[in-house]
């Protein structure tokens, strides 16, 4: 009979998972990453609107249109943090900055991370780190909650890891709050802990590891209608400018708010009653 020792390393070799190939990167532009198992999905078709038709961001439009033209030519580059109203195209930006780069013949993939998968990025960025091509690492709406330990495995790739960020790799990350963390949860441990400027140093300073913070701000109306007038002329629909202010006006009112979210559900509506596919 075989030692007890064998027969347990050997069912256990038949549990782990297979090692993880690397992915055929020529497949596609944009990939989106899994976990259980281990996986990169590439993406055929990416889901974003034109750089021209994001109104009202125009200086992060341009700030992080050159810090991404530097790292795809293989020049410095910041991570990027973009904070700020919600609905007012953080994530819009950053996949019309991919289009618009690659729209340059230079090669760049982008990579969706999800937040709750932040645990095994270490696994996704050795995958990335031994590839030639270079990656724009996306996390949409990125934010931590009481006793959230995720900032952990985020906060070795920005910086202070000892293998650190791969060279090919930058990190562009949206969030409603600038600090990655509710108002409320700085406060509350604030308020309870023995050395209160130390709290939440080390929460908060997650967010001072982004070379680059790029705030959105709401817009206002003539903003608002501008954005909706530059979908109706993008996509051939025709109304006047009375009728489009009042009807935009309206919807924005049903809504109880005001973003450039709110001016493409208003478009969409605009576009199916009007008999135009966008």
């Amino acid at each position: 009979m075989s030692d007890p020792l064998d027969r347990i390393a050997a069912a256990l070799e038949r549990m782990a998972p297979a090692p993880l190939s690397a992915p055929d990167f020529d497949a596609a532009d944009a990939f989106v990453w899994h976990v259980s198992p281990d996986r990169l999905e590439p993406v055929r078709q990416v889901s974003r609107v034109d750089m021209s038709l994001l109104v009202g961001v125009d200086r992060s439009r341009d700030t992080l249109l050159q810090n991404t033209l530097q790292f795809a030519r293989g020049l410095p580059a910041n991570n990027a943090l973009l904070w700020g109203a919600r609905g007012m195209g953080k994530s819009s930006l950053v996949k019309a900055v991919h289009a618009a780069v690659r729209a340059q013949d230079l090669p760049l993939k982008i990579v969706e991370l999800q937040r709750e998968d932040l645990p095994s990025v270490s696994r996704l960025l050795n995958l990335l780190r031994g590839s030639e091509a270079r990656f724009l690492l996306f996390c949409d709406d990125l934010s931590f909650s009481h006793d959230d330990q995720h900032y952990k495995s985020l906060k070795a790739v920005l910086d202070g890891g000892i293998e650190g960020r791969p060279e090919n790799v930058v990190l562009y990350a949206t969030s409603n709050r600038r600090h990655l963390m509710p108002r409320d949860m700085i406060e509350n441990e604030r308020s309870s802990a023995i050395n209160p400027s130390e709290a939440v140093e080390e929460k908060v300073s997650l967010s001072d590891r982004f070379g680059l913070w790029l705030g959105f701000h709401a817009c206002d109306q003539d903003q608002y209608l501008a954005m909706i007038r530059g979908y109706c002329d993008a996509y051939g629909v025709e109304i006047d400018d009375e009728t489009l202010r009042a009807e935009a006006v309206e919807w924005q009112a049903t809504r109880g708010a005001r973003s450039g979210r709110v001016a493409w559900q208003y478009f969409t509506d605009l576009a199916g009653r009007r008999g135009v596919a966008v």
